[in-house]
């Protein structure tokens, strides 16, 4: 298979999955085999710590929209929520076939439902927590995907929308598909501006707990560890700055530093597609 356009999202994976040079990037998306391993390895991870922190003390219904493979059903099955995965795609590999088997594998109960998040297939008030990893940037009305999330969840219930695209205008949109590793096979990509998605949120009729900026949490940043993050920026300000490099690797890890540099970095950190994360409630 080239790198040609592609007709599905299934073969652009797939693609993917054959490059020698990409095999770090299919680990790190969990896009690996056995599907078993590289959803264990997610719920291991940093990035899903993180997340856990944002989920109800007590474990009760919760959506995965637009579930992929399913690692995050998987994480929270294992958290102890009774799971139901909205995967449109029927696939084996990325969507509702490689859910299935991965629920068979772990001996999990994952109910699944191929279908689309702007008109979700289920009654008010049904789940206790609505999660969407990297899923609002894929939606064609992201109003109207909100407002299906906020009726499908139980007063007092969480949202959490975890790694999503944002862009400081639309100039910068072209840019950010041009160098997506799969847009360009497949398309489907897209971002969003930061006020897009937090008006969306809150229009719906959400109370937004928390807004985490890229640098702020590992939800967005992994699959760097936090000491690789501060390691990287470090070096990066050592080849403009090389007088103050020791010093500033000193301050980083300070963790008072770190959390005041990681919020103040969101003032002028202007990548196309950097990551941003959203936990809302949805009010009594």
């Amino acid at each position: 298979m080239t790198a040609t356009k592609l007709d599905t999202w299934e073969e652009a994976v797939q693609w993917l999955r054959q490059q020698p040079d990409q095999q770090r990037l299919v680990f790190d998306a969990y896009y690996d085999d056995p599907i078993l391993e590289a959803a264990e390895r997610y719920w291991r991870s940093g990035e899903w710590s993180a997340i856990r922190e944002f989920l109800p003390q007590a474990p009760g219904t919760a959506v995965d929209i637009g579930a992929g493979r399913g690692i995050a059903s998987y994480a929270l099955a294992k958290e102890g929520f009774e799971v139901t995965a909205l995967e449109p795609d029927a696939s084996d590999l990325v969507g509702a076939g490689a859910i299935r088997e991965l629920s068979n594998e772990a001996h999990l109960s994952i109910s699944i439902a191929e279908e689309f998040s702007e008109k979700l297939p289920f009654p008010e008030h049904a789940f206790d927590v609505v999660f969407a990893r990297a899923v609002l940037h894929h939606t064609s009305d992201l109003s109207a995907a909100c407002r299906e999330f906020y009726r499908v969840l139980k007063p007092g219930g969480r949202f959490i929308a975890v790694r999503e695209h944002v862009i400081s205008s639309e100039r910068d949109l072209p840019t950010f598909l041009d160098r997506h590793p799969l847009h360009k096979l497949y398309g489907g990509e897209n971002a969003f501006l930061l006020n897009d998605y937090r008006n969306s949120i809150v229009s719906a009729g959400f109370k937004m707990d928390r807004l985490l900026t890229p640098f702020e949490s590992e939800i967005n940043f992994a699959p760097y560890t936090p000491e690789e993050l501060k390691a990287e920026i470090g070096a990066r300000i050592a080849v403009r700055l090389p007088l103050i490099a020791k010093a500033t690797q000193v301050l980083l890890n300070i963790r008072a530093v770190w959390a005041i540099f990681s919020r103040a970095a969101a003032n002028f950190d202007h990548r196309p597609g950097r990551l941003y994360s959203f936990v809302a409630t949805r009010p009594l």
